[in-house]
Protein backbone atom coordinates (compact mmCIF):
# COMPACT_ATOMS: atom_id res chain seq x y z
CA UNK A 1 0.00 0.00 0.00
CA UNK A 2 1.28 3.18 -0.92
CA UNK A 3 1.05 6.40 1.17
CA UNK A 4 -1.94 8.48 0.07
CA UNK A 5 -3.04 12.26 0.53
CA UNK A 6 -5.58 13.45 2.30
CA UNK A 7 -6.16 17.22 2.44
CA UNK A 8 -8.50 17.93 5.56
CA UNK A 9 -9.81 21.81 5.10
CA UNK A 10 -10.77 22.24 8.85
CA UNK A 11 -10.98 25.51 11.30
CA UNK A 12 -11.72 23.63 14.04
CA UNK A 13 -8.84 22.29 15.68
CA UNK A 14 -10.57 20.01 17.77
CA UNK A 15 -12.49 18.23 14.93
CA UNK A 16 -8.87 18.00 12.93
CA UNK A 17 -7.37 16.44 15.81
CA UNK A 18 -10.29 13.83 16.34
CA UNK A 19 -9.98 13.19 12.40
CA UNK A 20 -6.41 12.72 12.12
CA UNK A 21 -6.63 10.20 14.93
CA UNK A 22 -9.38 8.51 13.53
CA UNK A 23 -7.49 8.01 10.13
CA UNK A 24 -4.65 6.93 12.60
CA UNK A 25 -6.59 4.32 14.23
CA UNK A 26 -8.06 2.94 11.42
CA UNK A 27 -4.34 2.31 10.13
CA UNK A 28 -4.61 3.41 7.06
CA UNK A 29 -0.92 4.63 5.62
CA UNK A 30 -1.89 8.23 4.72
CA UNK A 31 -0.08 11.58 4.77
CA UNK A 32 -3.07 14.21 5.58
CA UNK A 33 -2.35 17.98 4.71
CA UNK A 34 -4.18 20.68 7.18
CA UNK A 35 -5.49 23.70 6.18
CA UNK A 36 -7.49 25.36 8.43
CA UNK A 37 -10.03 27.36 6.06
CA UNK A 38 -11.10 27.87 2.29
CA UNK A 39 -8.63 30.86 2.01
CA UNK A 40 -5.52 28.53 2.80
CA UNK A 41 -7.54 25.60 0.84
CA UNK A 42 -7.58 27.71 -2.11
CA UNK A 43 -3.84 28.78 -1.94
CA UNK A 44 -3.34 24.98 -1.58
CA UNK A 45 -4.47 24.16 -5.26
CA UNK A 46 -4.13 27.71 -6.85
CA UNK A 47 -1.14 29.15 -5.00
CA UNK A 48 0.15 32.47 -6.89
CA UNK A 49 3.13 32.17 -9.33
CA UNK A 50 3.26 28.86 -9.47
CA UNK A 51 3.47 26.99 -12.91
CA UNK A 52 0.68 24.64 -13.60
CA UNK A 53 2.99 21.85 -14.57
CA UNK A 54 3.89 21.89 -10.87
CA UNK A 55 0.59 21.43 -9.61
CA UNK A 56 0.04 17.34 -10.38
CA UNK A 57 2.22 17.21 -7.20
CA UNK A 58 0.11 18.59 -4.86
CA UNK A 59 -3.52 16.70 -5.86
CA UNK A 60 -4.42 14.65 -3.33
CA UNK A 61 -6.75 11.38 -3.47
CA UNK A 62 -8.95 13.00 -1.29
CA UNK A 63 -10.30 16.47 0.14
CA UNK A 64 -12.20 16.27 3.30
CA UNK A 65 -13.92 20.03 3.24
CA UNK A 66 -15.67 21.59 6.53
CA UNK A 67 -18.52 23.95 5.18
CA UNK A 68 -18.72 26.57 7.46
CA UNK A 69 -15.24 28.52 7.45
CA UNK A 70 -14.47 31.90 7.94
CA UNK A 71 -12.57 33.71 5.28
CA UNK A 72 -14.29 31.28 2.76
CA UNK A 73 -16.65 28.95 2.91
CA UNK A 74 -16.96 25.04 1.52
CA UNK A 75 -19.34 26.00 -0.91
CA UNK A 76 -17.12 28.55 -2.76
CA UNK A 77 -13.89 25.81 -2.19
CA UNK A 78 -15.54 23.18 -3.74
CA UNK A 79 -17.11 25.87 -6.64
CA UNK A 80 -13.48 26.79 -7.74
CA UNK A 81 -12.11 23.22 -7.13
CA UNK A 82 -15.09 21.54 -9.54
CA UNK A 83 -15.04 24.72 -12.37
CA UNK A 84 -11.09 23.93 -12.78
CA UNK A 85 -10.42 20.91 -15.32
CA UNK A 86 -6.76 20.47 -13.00
CA UNK A 87 -8.84 19.62 -9.67
CA UNK A 88 -12.39 18.53 -10.87
CA UNK A 89 -11.75 14.83 -10.85
CA UNK A 90 -10.35 14.79 -7.13
CA UNK A 91 -13.14 13.72 -4.93
CA UNK A 92 -14.45 15.90 -2.14
CA UNK A 93 -16.17 14.99 1.04
CA UNK A 94 -17.92 17.61 2.60
CA UNK A 95 -17.22 16.53 6.22
CA UNK A 96 -19.81 19.42 8.24
CA UNK A 97 -22.27 19.54 11.11
CA UNK A 98 -24.91 21.17 9.00
CA UNK A 99 -28.33 18.92 7.89
CA UNK A 100 -30.07 21.81 6.89
CA UNK A 101 -31.23 20.86 3.75
CA UNK A 102 -30.42 23.23 1.57
CA UNK A 103 -26.70 23.26 2.36
CA UNK A 104 -27.20 19.36 1.29
CA UNK A 105 -28.79 20.25 -1.98
CA UNK A 106 -26.05 23.02 -2.52
CA UNK A 107 -23.36 20.81 -2.16
CA UNK A 108 -24.26 18.59 -3.89
CA UNK A 109 -25.66 20.88 -7.18
CA UNK A 110 -21.36 22.46 -6.67
CA UNK A 111 -20.12 18.78 -7.42
CA UNK A 112 -19.80 17.81 -3.86
CA UNK A 113 -19.24 13.72 -4.44
CA UNK A 114 -20.55 12.97 -1.20
CA UNK A 115 -22.06 15.09 2.04
CA UNK A 116 -21.24 13.38 5.50
CA UNK A 117 -22.76 15.17 9.04
CA UNK A 118 -19.95 14.71 12.11
CA UNK A 119 -21.35 12.60 14.24
CA UNK A 120 -21.21 14.27 18.04
CA UNK A 121 -20.38 11.12 19.85
CA UNK A 122 -16.68 10.46 19.64
CA UNK A 123 -16.66 6.76 18.88
CA UNK A 124 -19.25 7.03 15.77
CA UNK A 125 -17.10 10.22 14.99
CA UNK A 126 -14.13 7.76 14.48
CA UNK A 127 -15.99 5.09 13.00
CA UNK A 128 -17.34 7.46 10.34
CA UNK A 129 -13.72 8.93 9.45
CA UNK A 130 -12.39 5.88 9.72
CA UNK A 131 -15.14 4.53 7.16
CA UNK A 132 -14.66 8.00 5.00
CA UNK A 133 -10.63 7.01 5.22
CA UNK A 134 -11.20 3.48 3.90
CA UNK A 135 -13.55 3.78 1.28
CA UNK A 136 -11.89 7.00 -0.42
CA UNK A 137 -8.34 6.13 -0.32
CA UNK A 138 -8.71 2.14 -0.74
CA UNK A 139 -12.40 0.84 -2.05
CA UNK A 140 -12.61 3.95 -4.68
CA UNK A 141 -11.08 3.21 -7.46
CA UNK A 142 -10.36 5.98 -10.04
CA UNK A 143 -8.35 6.24 -13.74
CA UNK A 144 -5.96 8.85 -14.03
Amino acid sequence: MTETEILLVEDNAADARLTAIALEDAQLKHKIVLVRDGSEALDYFFPAGEQTSDMAVRLPKVVFLDLKMPKVNGNEVLARLKQDERTRKIPVVMFTSSQEPRDIKECYALGANSYIVKPVDFDEFSKVVSNMGHYWTLDNLTID
